[in-house]
């Protein structure tokens, strides 16, 4: 019974979130700020006299509140809240006090006063009045006369005919040709300007004199060269080894050596 109402717990949960989906829009959480306030109310005339105070260091909640109550006590909470929950110490402070009930010793005399009853007065009725009714003149009206016009008839013009006027042509007119005028340019001749002259470069022998170099025989230095005396390497002749012995042969297992067969060559 438990998993069937577990499943269709599911169900309405699948369901709502299909037919509602998630709001795209998310109301920011903003982290808790810390404060304090207090105020307080005073007024003798009106009875009222309370007050209230709290701060908040933005985890931890505490404050407490005060007011006077109808008996002449005061009551005074004090609360904290937090991590753990709300928790609040309520006391009060003076004793109630109430008025003391005094029964009335003598009560007024009852005095009834009298009541006059007027006749009502007798409504005044007004005979109504009636008018002729006004009888409508009904006069026939004329008949409205309609006049036909007949339409006149159409008159057509019968069209000009215009026949085509023959063309008149002009031979055109022979060209008229001049002769070229040609006119002989003033030409000058131009004043022929003289060939440069050149004149031969001059030679300046350089005052050059060889110097005969000065070569200097160089001097040998004898190296001081000592022959090492180094004493000829003696060679020791090999040592025999002993007499070689051919190894023996491996034993035969002992699988084969029944099965072995003598042959002879």
């Amino acid at each position: 019974m438990k998993v069937i109402v577990l499943a269709v717990l599911l169900s309405v949960a699948a369901a709502q979130n299909a037919y509602y989906p998630e709001a795209a829009y998310k109301t920011p959480e903003y982290p808790a700020q810390p404060y304090s306030f207090e105020w307080a109310v005073k007024d003798a005339e009106s009875y009222n006299d309370y007050s209230h105070s709290e701060s908040s260091d933005g985890k931890v909640t505490s404050g407490s509140y005060r007011v006077v109550l109808p008996d002449g006590r005061t009551q005074i909470v004090t609360y904290k809240d937090d991590s753990y929950g709300y928790v609040a110490d309520v006391r009060y402070e003076g004793e109630a006090r109430y008025p003391e009930y005094k029964p009335a010793t003598s009560y007024p005399a009852y005095k009834a006063s009298p009541v006059v009853y007027k006749a009502p007065e007798a409504p005044v009725y007004k005979a109504p009045v009636y008018e002729a009714p006004v009888v409508p003149d009904y006069r026939p009206t004329e008949a409205p006369v309609v006049v036909y016009k007949t339409p006149s008839s159409p008159s057509y013009s019968a069209p000009a005919t215009r026949l085509p006027t023959t063309p008149t042509y002009k031979a055109p007119e022979s060209p008229v040709y001049r002769a070229p005028t040609y006119t002989v340019p003033s030409y000058k001749p131009t004043t022929t300007v003289a060939p440069p002259v050149y004149e031969a470069p001059t030679y300046i022998v350089p005052s050059y004199q060889p110097t005969t170099p000065v070569y200097e025989a160089p001097t040998y230095v004898v190296p001081s060269y000592k022959p090492s005396t180094t004493a000829a390497p003696v060679y020791e002749a090999p040592v025999t080894p002993a007499t070689y012995r051919a190894p023996s042969p491996a034993p035969v297992p002992l699988l084969y050596r029944a099965n072995a067969k003598k042959t002879t060559y």
